[in-house]
C-alpha cells in the first residue's frame, strides 16, 4: 500500500496552521470543505458536523473531532478558556471546573503567542501573548490576561499560534485532533469511498450529540463507526511501547467486540503493535490500589457516549495514536505510529488503493 506520506505531511502542515477553537469551528470547516472537495468528496454541512462522502458512502464510517483548545473573549479585555465556556462549566449551573484542572490549564499556556480570528470566515483579527491568568472567585472561572488584544469584542475566538514540527522520528504540534482529521482527508486522496465525519465541540463534551443526530436521520438499523483520535501517555517510553492504541470500552460503554477484533486482526497482519488502553488503565489502577494512590479513569470518548445514548443503534470501536504532551502545543507522536495509523485505516476500507 502506498501511503503518499509526503502529501499527508503537506496537508497536515496546512491544517495545523488553521484555527479551530472549540465552539468556533466554522472557519476550519471551510478549509476542510476545500481540501475534501478537491479530492472528490461530496461535502455536506450540519450543525456541529461536516460530512464527507465518497461513491459508496455506506462502505465505511470514520469520525474525528476537529476542535482544539484556545480562548474566547467574554467581555472587554476578558478572556476565558474556550472549552469551559462552550461546555457551560461554571458554578452557575452546578457544573464547576475543579481547582486542580484550573491550575493545570492556567500553567499550560503562559507566555504563549495567540491570535484572534472571525469565527465564521477565519479572518485575522490581531495577535497577542498570554501574560498571566487568575481565578475569578465569584464565578470560579479561569480568566486569562492577554497583551495586544484589548480591542476584541465578546465572542471572538483566540487560537494558540502553532505549526507542525518534524524532528527526526517525531511530529509535534497541538495534534489533538487535527492529525486524525488530516488522515481522514488524506484517505480520499487514496481512493476512500465511504463516509468521514468531522465533529465540533468534542473538548466541551458535545460532539457526540451532533453525530448521533445524523445517524438517527440517515443511518441504518445497525451502524459500525470507527472513531479516530490521539491517546495520551505520561512519558515517551510508555507512548512508544506500541504503535497504536485500541479499546474494549471506555467509562461510558462497552465497544463492539466484532469491530475491535477486526481492527486488532488487521494490526496483527500488518505487524503493527497495539495496546488496549482499558487494560493499561486497569493494570495501573491495580498498582495504584496497592500503593494507596489515586485511581485513573477509563476515559470518556466520543464513541462511548454515542453507544450509551443510541441504545445500540450505533456501535463500533476506536483507533488512536499514542502521544505525549497531551493538550499542549508540543503534543508528540512518532512518524512510525502515524504511518501505521494510515495503513490500518486503509486496510479497513478495501476501496482505498
Amino acid at each position: 500500500m502506498k501511503l503518499h506520506f509526503t502529501d499527508f505531511i503537506d496537508l497536515l502542515k496546512v491544517l495545523v496552521r488553521e484555527p479551530c477553537v472549540v465552539g468556533s469551528e466554522h472557519a476550519f470547516y471551510r478549509v476542510l470543505q476545500r481540501e475534501l472537495e478537491s479530492r472528490g468528496a461530496k461535502v455536506t454541512w450540519y450543525e456541529g458536523l461536516l460530512v464527507a462522502q465518497g461513491e459508496q458512502p455506506q462502505s465505511g464510517y470514520f469520525s474525528a473531532h476537529i476542535d482544539r483548545h484556545g480562548l474566547i473573549c467574554t467581555g472587554p479585555d476578558e478572556f476565558q478558556f474556550a472549552a469551559f465556556v462552550a461546555g457551560s462549566r461554571s458554578d452557575l449551573l452546578g457544573n464547576s471546573v475543579s481547582e486542580a484542572l484550573i491550575k493545570k490549564v492556567a500553567g499550560r499556556f503562559n507566555q504563549h503567542k495567540v491570535y484572534a480570528y472571525e469565527p465564521w470566515s477565519g479572518a485575522y483579527r490581531g495577535a497577542g501573548e498570554i501574560t498571566g491568568s487568575y481565578t475569578c472567585e465569584n464565578r470560579n472561572n479561569l480568566i486569562f490576561e492577554l497583551s495586544g488584544l484589548s480591542h476584541l469584542v465578546a465572542g471572538t475566538p483566540i487560537a494558540f499560534t502553532d505549526q507542525l514540527k518534524i524532528d527526526d522520528k517525531y511530529l509535534s504540534a497541538q495534534l489533538d485532533n487535527v492529525i486524525s482529521a488530516a488522515v481522514l482527508v488524506h484517505l480520499f486522496s487514496l481512493g476512500f469511498k465511504g463516509t468521514a465525519f468531522f465533529t465540533a465541540q468534542e473538548e466541551a463534551g458535545k460532539s457526540w450529540r451532533y453525530l448521533l443526530e445524523w445517524f438517527r436521520r440517515f443511518g441504518t438499523e445497525s451502524n459500525q463507526l470507527f472513531v479516530v483520535d490521539t491517546s495520551p501517555f505520561p512519558d515517551q517510553a510508555s507512548a512508544e511501547a506500541q504503535q497504536l492504541v485500541l479499546r474494549n470500552k471506555d467509562a461510558n460503554a462497552q465497544f463492539s467486540e466484532l469491530a475491535t477484533e477486526k481492527v486488532a486482526s488487521i494490526c496483527q497482519s500488518l505487524g503493527v503493535s497495539v495496546i488496549f488502553k482499558d487494560e493499561f488503565v486497569r493494570l495501573k489502577n491495580e498498582e495504584a490500589a496497592r500503593a494507596g494512590s489515586e485511581l485513573q479513569s477509563y476515559g470518556s470518548t466520543e464513541l462511548g457516549r454515542i453507544i450509551a445514548a443510541s441504545s445500540g443503534r450505533v456501535t463500533g470501536t476506536t483507533i488512536q495514536i499514542p502521544t505525549t504532551g497531551y493538550h499542549t502545543m508540543n503534543e508528540t507522536a512518532t512518524i512510525e505510529s502515524v504511518k501505521s495509523f494510515i495503513s490500518v485505516l486503509m486496510a479497513l476500507t478495501p476501496a482505498t488503493v
